[in-house]
């Protein structure tokens, strides 16, 4: 007799587990959904992360970069050229070394991530909405202890947003 995948079998967090990657799934499509409402530029997931990295991480280098996505410095090296041609990225001599140079997020690429994080989060509000209180503060609290349990395994830094807390929900 075949298992069910997704029966309980290897415990509460192996179903739990399941249903976040159900979610997450879910969440990317809502995501690309946003991604296409805001995009007059388009960018691909790829150079998404690495506007998101150059946000985090403002001014830093080429290696550096690599080091964060975990790249090859020639794929980087291509995305960066391809962000800059679509006047996102901009490339200035660093402050540390005359060799180096620092990656700075444009004007423009902070308003578009800006407006697809508005317009993504006006999609989750839709959803959350819809949602009984209950669930919505069952949901808080599980966010909560997710990013807790994500805070000494992070290879970058998360965004320093505050979570809301439960009463708000």
């Amino acid at each position: 007799m075949v298992a069910n995948p997704t029966s309980s079998a290897h415990g509460p967090a192996d179903t739990a587990a399941r249903a976040a990657g159900e979610v997450i799934e879910l969440l990317e499509i809502l995501w690309e959904q946003g991604r296409e409402m805001v995009s007059p530029a388009p960018v691909s997931a790829t150079q998404l992360k690495v506007l998101y990295a150059l946000e985090r991480e403002d001014g830093i280098n080429l290696r550096t970069l690599c080091e964060l996505l975990g790249s090859a410095p020639s794929s980087v090296s291509r995305l960066c050229d391809r962000l800059e041609a679509l006047g996102f990225v901009e490339r200035f001599p660093s402050s540390v070394s005359r060799r180096e140079l620092e990656l700075r997020l444009t004007g423009r690429a902070k308003a578009y991530l800006g407006d697809l994080r508005a317009r993504r989060e006006e999609v989750l509000t839709a959803t959350i909405a819809a949602m009984p209180p209950s669930a919505r503060a069952s949901l808080l609290e599980g966010l909560h202890g997710f990013r807790a349990s994500l805070e000494g395994r992070r290879p970058i830094h998360l965004r320093q947003a505050e979570l809301p807390n439960a009463e708000s929900a």
